[in-house]
């Protein structure tokens, strides 16, 4: 008998603005590890996180099954109701604050009805505490990447959604935040929107690619990144070598950013 999904999605809709973003989603994510969300832009990956999060209006079901074993009714819930859940949300812009301190930070992110583990965020990322009196604004695109995630680590969650973590990042920083989810993924399940199919390839045990509001593929991560005809037919891009972002090859010639990264969209809030 398979195990039963931490988290499962069935036909779920998202219209927004007299558009439908999202169409019949249906997707599951397995416990432990991490779970790759991938598509073009535009495909309605961070859509799909925000329906989880109770972010956007929605219809059709989503359900959680916690370590207590009970399955529970996401949908209809208000955003906070969701998060005591034990699921964290880490969007793609980080949303550090910037003038607290790494510490500050971290305090504010303690929530009153769950135990907090601080020790062992330090043990996981001890860079952070080296750094526990530095203004969150003065750290690198990375080190700020790392608070965004120890947050999430500090509370009782089960279930991480990172979206977009390495998103107009140098590669040098994408190399630190993929060994910091590298980090993360020991502790919790992850569900990562990700461009960048190295930090895939690293990563994700699974992968989802929604095209055009549907899931259009599903399965192993390694296999999907195996197949050069079928990333390049539902990602716009050749996987060999794991090297490059998804869409990058539908971009027009000269015109991708360095080192397999793509160059961010100001218009991608609802990707």
């Amino acid at each position: 008998m398979s195990e039963t999904p931490l988290l499962q999605m069935t036909d779920v809709h998202v219209r927004l603005s007299g558009s439908h973003i999202l169409q019949g989603v249906d997707l599951g994510v397995r416990r432990g590890g991490v779970t790759a969300l991938l598509g073009r832009n535009g495909a309605g990956k961070t859509t799909t996180v925000k329906a989880i999060l109770g972010l956007v209006p929605s219809t059709g079901v989503v359900e959680f099954t916690g370590e207590d074993g009970r399955t529970e009714r996401l949908s209809g819930r208000r955003t906070h109701e969701i998060v005591r859940r034990g699921i964290g949300y880490a969007p793609e812009d980080r949303e550090v604050f910037a003038g607290l301190t790494v510490a500050e930070n971290l305090t504010l992110a303690e929530r009153r009805d769950s135990a907090h583990h601080q020790d062992r965020v330090f043990e996981l990322f001890p860079e952070l505490k080296q750094r526990s009196k530095q203004l969150a604004g003065t750290l690198s695109g990375g080190q700020q990447q790392m608070v965004a995630i120890a947050r999430l680590l500090l509370n009782d969650n089960q279930l991480l959604l990172i979206d977009e973590p390495t998103k107009g990042l140098a590669p040098l920083l994408v190399a630190e935040v993929a060994d910091v989810l590298a980090r993360a993924a020991e502790e919790v399940t992850i569900l990562l929107v990700e461009q960048n199919l190295t930090v895939v390839q690293r990563m994700a045990h699974d992968a989802v690619v929604v095209d055009q509001g549907r899931v259009a593929w599903t399965g192993s991560a390694a296999a999907l990144l195996a197949d050069t005809e079928r990333t390049r037919e539902l990602l716009g891009v050749a996987s060999s070598g794991g090297a490059h972002a998804v869409g990058e090859l539908a971009s027009p010639p000269g015109t991708e950013p360095p080192g397999g990264m793509r160059r961010a969209s100001a218009g991608e809030a609802g990707a």
